[in-house]
């Protein structure tokens, strides 16, 4: 077994308190959790931790690790180790994602009711392509959804012809005797006939083979508000994975990914745009009409100017979302110099480098040359 040690996996020594225990499970949840994690190797470490916090949480259980280390459990769930598949993880994730968020790709702790066998559908995730205006201004988009519902033939139950179930007698869990080196501990388990619901039928439903869900597209009409950007999420409540024998539907969460715009580079709720000029504009000085997200405007350039400048147009750029603060626009000049010149424009420039035009910076320059 090459299981690292339960303490060192959460980052806390072995005198923690509960609340340290909790607190350190908490902030590895919201670092490795599968669902939001990008992280290489996220579902391992997260099922590690997961473990970890399963036994260190459970005041018998960790004295009977302190003791004997991961020998404790070697004896358990057939030899495969410490099995934390019905453990209750519902106040961490609750907590740190909002309700029902723990499970939307399967990874345990979604909040149920062993009595009834009552579960909670899971969460679904779906990445929403936009374009550069769409998510600016906001629009009215369809998507097209595959989530587990309701079944309709059976009302979600399951089956026909509704009986207490004789393997648990109603209770909706088995228990069984595990022997370990320890001795003999009774376990629970979800009875496997009627999946802890309690109650079994005369009739399984042959629609959704008696897990009261079956899987269908839906077309759904979502408002998309102003000043979303790329890995912005929109939770859409009920509209997840139905739940199990009364539990409540699952939430959707949209996340945008916005093409990019030609002219217009956004970095946050801001605007930029470069801007090109020419030389004489930008040694005189001139008025420029320039696009901006609501129409042209002028913007006016002073003397002087230089590659790299900044011009800022206060409340021209994008919309905070829910609210009606904006963003600014700023105007980045970038002075273009000829490639090519006929003779003309070239006696011209000859003529311009002999007059005395050099700026104080030229001149500290040259005074190092002697």
């Amino acid at each position: 077994m090459n299981k690292r040690d339960y303490y060192e996996v959460l980052g806390v020594s072995k005198g923690a308190s509960e609340d340290e225990i909790k607190r350190a499970f908490r902030k590895l949840a919201k670092k490795y959790h599968p669902d939001v994690s990008k992280e290489p190797n996220a579902e391992e470490k997260f099922k590690e931790a997961q473990e970890a916090y399963a036994v260190l949480s459970d005041k018998q259980k960790r004295a009977q690790y302190d003791q004997y280390g991961h020998a404790a459990f070697e004896g358990v769930n057939g030899g495969a180790g410490f099995d934390f598949s019905d453990f209750d993880f519902s106040d961490i994730f609750d907590g740190i994602f909002g309700g029902g968020f723990s499970s939307f790709s399967g990874f345990g702790g979604s909040r149920r009711n062993t009595r009834n066998g009552a579960r909670d559908g899971n969460d679904r995730l779906m990445r929403v392509n936009l374009s550069f205006d769409d998510a600016v201004f906001g629009t009215k988009k369809k998507i097209n959804v595959d989530c587990n519902s309701e079944c309709d033939k059976c009302d979600g139950k399951g089956g026909f012809g509704s009986h207490t179930c004789k393997t648990c007698h109603g209770k909706g869990v088995v228990t069984q005797e595990q022997r370990t080196i320890l001795g003999a501990f009774m376990t629970q388990s979800t009875c496997p006939d009627c999946r802890g619901k309690g109650t079994a039928f005369d009739r399984t439903c042959s629609a959704c083979h008696g897990s009261g869900t079956v899987r269908k597209n839906k077309d759904l009409e979502v408002k998309i508000p102003a000043g979303v950007d790329t890995g912005s999420r929109l939770r859409l409540a009920g509209k997840g994975d139905a739940g199990v024998n009364g539990g409540a539907p699952g939430d959707l969460y949209l996340e945008f990914v916005v093409k990019d715009h030609p002219l217009f580079i956004r970095d946050d709720y801001d605007i930029y745009l470069e801007l090109p000029i020419t030389i004489t504009d930008a040694v005189l000085g001139t008025k420029k009409e320039v696009p901006t997200l609501y129409g042209n405007v002028k913007v006016s350039i002073p003397s002087g100017s230089e590659s790299g400048d900044k011009l800022r147009i206060k409340d021209k750029g994008v919309t905070h979302v829910n609210s009606s603060t904006k963003g600014d626009m700023y105007i980045i000049l970038k002075v273009c110099i000829p490639k090519k010149l006929d003779k003309k424009q070239k006696k011209m420039f000859e003529e311009l480098s002999n007059t005395n035009l050099k700026t104080g910076d030229f001149k500290l320059v040259e005074s190092y040359l002697d």
